[in-house]
C-alpha cells in the first residue's frame, strides 16, 4: 500500500525535530551535479531543509566541468591517485570553473527555488588555508613508492568558520569551492571531500552527508551496508569489503567522527531527493557511519 502524504509528513516529524537548529555539511558532487532533473531536486531539498530549521553547508566538486573546460581550451588533463596534476594554466581554468560557473549555477538554482545562498571560495574570509600536497603513488606491490609533485594541488592545513556562521546566522545558504590559500597567497586546488570533511569538524557539524555515486559502502554480496560503527572499518579495508575509491571517504568519515561530527552519510546522489529520504526518514538509503 502507497503511504499518503500525511504518513510521509509524520514519518518526517521526529526526524525535524531531531535536526532543528543542527549545521549539515553536504558534499555535493558526481552526476548528482550533471543531471538537470537532479539538480533540480538537490536545490528544492536544500531550501526544504533550510526552511524547517536546518543549516545546510554545501561544499561542491566539479571535476568533470573542469576537464570539460580544459579540453576545449587544449589543456590535457593527467591524474596521479585520482587527483588532478595541476600546474598554473590549469589552475587558473580549475578556479575559473569551480569559484564561478559551477558555484554560481548551484547558487542560482538554490535562490530560483525560494532560498538565499552565497557562493564562497576556500580563499574568501580566509576561510581555507592549505599547503601543498604531496602524493605518494605505487603502481603495483612490486614497484617501490615514489613521491609525485602535483603542482597546486593542496591539502587543508586550517578552516576558519567565521564566515560560515555569520552568514547561517543570518538566514544564509553557504555553497563552498574546494579552492584554499597558501601561507603566500598562492591558489590550491583541493579534493572536495577533503575540504567538505575539514569544514565539518570546524563547525562541529552534527551530520557530515557525501554523495557518491553509488548507494553507500556494499558487503561482500553487494548488499547496502545501512549502518557501518566506525571501529570496524579498518577490518572492512582488510578484508576488501571496503575498496578503491570508498576507501579515502571511509577513512574522511572516521576522522570526522573523532573531531566531533556526530555521524557520517554516504549517500547515492543520482536517486531523487537523496537527501530528504537519508535524513527524514524510518530507513534512510545510504550508509550511516557513527561512532
Amino acid at each position: 500500500m502507497t503511504p499518503n502524504v500525511a504518513d510521509i509528513l509524520i514519518e518526517a516529524l521526529p526526524y525535524i525535530r531531531q535536526f532543528y537548529g543542527m549545521t549539515i555539511v553536504i558534499k555535493y558532487g558526481g552526476h548528482a551535479m550533471s543531471d538537470p532533473q537532479l539538480k533540480e531536486d538537490f536545490a528544492r531539498d536544500i531550501v526544504l531543509m533550510k526552511f524547517v530549521g536546518l543549516n545546510p553547508v554545501i561544499v561542491h566538486g566539479g571535476g568533470p566541468q573542469i576537464s570539460q573546460v580544459l579540453s576545449r581550451m587544449g589543456i590535457e588533463s593527467t591524474f596521479v591517485g585520482g587527483m588532478r596534476l595541476t600546474d598554473e594554466p590549469t589552475m587558473d581554468v580549475v578556479e575559473m570553473v569551480l569559484g564561478g560557473k559551477v558555484n554560481k549555477e548551484i547558487v542560482a538554482q538554490i535562490n530560483r527555488h525560494g532560498g538565499k545562498a552565497v557562493g564562497l571560495s576556500g580563499k574568501d574570509g580566509g576561510l581555507i588555508l592549505a599547503e601543498k600536497l604531496h602524493i605518494v603513488y605505487r603502481k603495483d606491490e612490486n614497484t617501490p613508492p615514489e613521491i609525485i609533485d602535483p603542482g597546486l594541488v593542496g591539502q587543508v592545513t586550517n578552516v576558519n568558520p567565521l564566515i560560515i556562521n555569520t552568514l547561517a546566522e543570518n538566514g544564509f545558504i553557504p555553497v563552498i569551492a574546494p579552492v584554499g590559500a597558501g601561507k603566500s597567497g598562492e591558489t590550491y586546488n583541493i579534493n572536495a571531500d577533503l575540504v567538505a570533511c575539514s569544514i565539518a569538524m570546524a563547525l562541529s557539524a552534527g551530520r557530515l552527508i557525501l554523495l557518491t555515486d553509488v548507494d553507500g559502502v556494499l558487503d561482500a554480496s553487494g548488499n547496502l551496508i545501512s549502518s557501518i560503527d566506525s571501529a570496524a572499518v579498518g577490518k572492512m579495508v582488510d578484508d576488501k569489503i571496503i575498496s578503491g575509491g570508498m576507501i579515502p571517504k571511509i577513512e574522511c568519515s572516521v576522522k570526522a567522527l573523532k573531531n566531533g561530527v556526530e555521524k557520517v552519510h554516504i549517500i547515492n546522489g543520482k536517486k531523487r531527493h537523496a537527501l530528504l529520504l537519508e535524513l527524514f526518514t524510518d530507513k534512510g538509503i545510504g550508509t550511516e557511519v557513527r561512532k
